[in-house]
């Protein structure tokens, strides 16, 4: 396949007039397929990573069945989403370990592609990757829960997290805490962070108890300035302390109701555009029009596109894709598209570990591409080198 005339994202994270070859599903130098797309007046980039949404569609990680992994796997890619590390909530220990071992066999019957034991899973190769799993609950904050339910809330132990780990068949990618309710924090991100990236989040922490924390090793921010202390001038808290720490990446869920367009350019300037992960949280309402649904076996209302606890108001994820969100930030929120591209894909690839095969437009890379016209509309979505969708 050869796609001619477009804008091509590339990895000096600008755009350049150019050509991109495929074949046998990766991105080439040369092809001997005859099919020819005319990209002129597109953008071309790689396909979108998201690395902490809960569902779409009506379904979510936390069903814990491979029919939800499917649907969500295929909702997603009909979006340009084609890599995905969907987010567990705040459940009882064991029914998060029956959740990761689902999720470690769908990843195992989609990469064998043989003995599928349900018809579900037999387009599975077209739907998005499965390429971790984020770990948001369940060692959290009570005070900062969010949508989180409370009742499950546990202290963190290295044993459960090792369940964790092993249940997932390595799919575990972060792992939460809140180290403020954790007085051992120091000690369990030191032994994990070989392992996975330990990530702030659901905390109530000040500035220095996550300073402590991430000069352990910690390393990464759940959704920024949502459940955690506000950003002020006496005391920074989580948000400082991000600030302070150049190792530590930072979330954004950029759908315009989250985070004002205001502070998401103010975070772009002050952790610079390397060190941010665009995410959709999204739960089991995005793509489903308004109505009631559940996020962790808790009641949310959905309205315009605002998901909120029936209970008390309470943001309860999102009802946006990734690609909405990325078209939001750039569209509403004045984030240059050159960096709105990379914070969806380059940076979330290197944080998930899978760069070298994803995440960019380069020779060798799975050929995971999506064009967009003049107003980030997508035109086209092409996975492992086969069109997925043409609008």
């Amino acid at each position: 396949m050869i796609i001619k005339n477009a804008n091509i994202y590339t990895t000096g994270k600008v755009f350049q007039k150019g050509e991109i070859r495929i074949q046998d599903g990766k991105f080439s130098s040369q092809t001997t397929e005859q099919k020819v797309i005319d990209a002129k007046g597109c953008y071309a980039i790689p396909g979108l990573i998201d690395m902490h949404l809960h569902g779409c569609a009506g379904y979510d990680l936390c069903d814990g069945t491979l029919e939800a992994l499917a649907k969500i796997a295929e909702h997603q890619a009909n979006a340009g989403i084609t890599g995905i590390c969907p987010a567990t909530m705040t459940l009882p220990k064991q029914e998060l370990v029956r959740i990761l071992r689902i999720a470690a066999e769908y990843k195992k019957q989609c990469e064998t592609h043989s003995g599928m034991p349900d018809p579900v899973l037999a387009g599975c190769g077209k739907g998005a990757d499965l390429l971790g799993i984020n770990m948001e609950g369940p060692f959290i904050s009570s005070e900062k829960k969010g949508a989180q339910d409370p009742k499950h809330i546990v202290p963190c132990s290295m044993e459960t997290a090792q369940e964790f780990i092993e249940a997932s068949g390595g799919l575990v990618k972060l792992i939460g805490v809140a180290p403020e309710n954790n007085p051992d924090f120091r000690s369990f991100i030191t032994q994990l962070k070989g392992q996975v990236h330990i990530s702030l989040a659901h905390t109530n922490a000040d500035y220095d108890t996550a300073m402590a924390a991430f000069d352990a090793g910690a390393d990464h921010a759940v959704h920024l300035y949502n459940a955690m202390p506000p950003f002020t001038h006496r005391q920074p808290g989580v948000i400082g302390a991000v600030c302070d720490s150049p190792h530590v990446h930072a979330e954004l869920i950029c759908d315009g109701i989250h985070i004002h367009p205001s502070v998401v350019r103010a975070t772009f300037r002050m952790l610079g555009a390397d060190r941010i992960v665009l995410i959709s949280d999204s739960m089991r309402a995005a793509g489903m029009p308004d109505g009631s649904y559940t996020l962790g076996g808790l009641n949310v209302n959905v309205k315009n596109k605002k998901a909120t606890l029936a209970s008390d108001g309470a943001i309860a994820g999102s009802a946006s894709n990734l690609m909405e969100c990325m078209r939001t930030a750039v569209t509403h929120m004045g984030i240059p598209l050159e960096q709105a591209v990379a914070c969806a894909t380059v940076n979330p690839a290197k944080r998930l570990g899978v760069y070298k095969e994803r995440g960019s437009i380069e020779v060798g890379k799975k050929a995971d591409l999506v064009l967009l016209d003049d107003s980030l509309d997508v035109q086209l979505i092409i996975k492992d080198g086969k069109v997925l969708q043409s609008l």
